[in-house]
């Protein structure tokens, strides 16, 4: 499963890489501002990808964490 961050007008690049470090394992400040730049060009990043239980929770914690979210894809 793919957890994906879309591109918004309201969520600062700081504050999206903030958030991903903060909940995403293994994603450093450094990569989160990474994803970020990657979210801006390209209107999108998979943030997250594997078995379904813990994409939903990664989702639903980004998700309450204020950014935009597209729907779960099955990988």
């Amino acid at each position: 499963w793919r957890v994906i961050v879309l591109n918004d007008d309201h969520n600062t690049f700081d504050g999206v890489a903030r958030t991903l470090s903060s909940i995403i394992p293994g994603v450093s400040l450094a990569q989160g501002h990474a994803i970020a730049d990657k979210i801006h060009n390209t209107g999108q990043a998979i943030v997250w990808a594997g078995p379904k239980e813990p994409a939903e929770h990664y989702w639903e914690l980004l998700n309450d964490a204020g950014l935009t979210m597209a729907p779960l894809e099955q990988g």
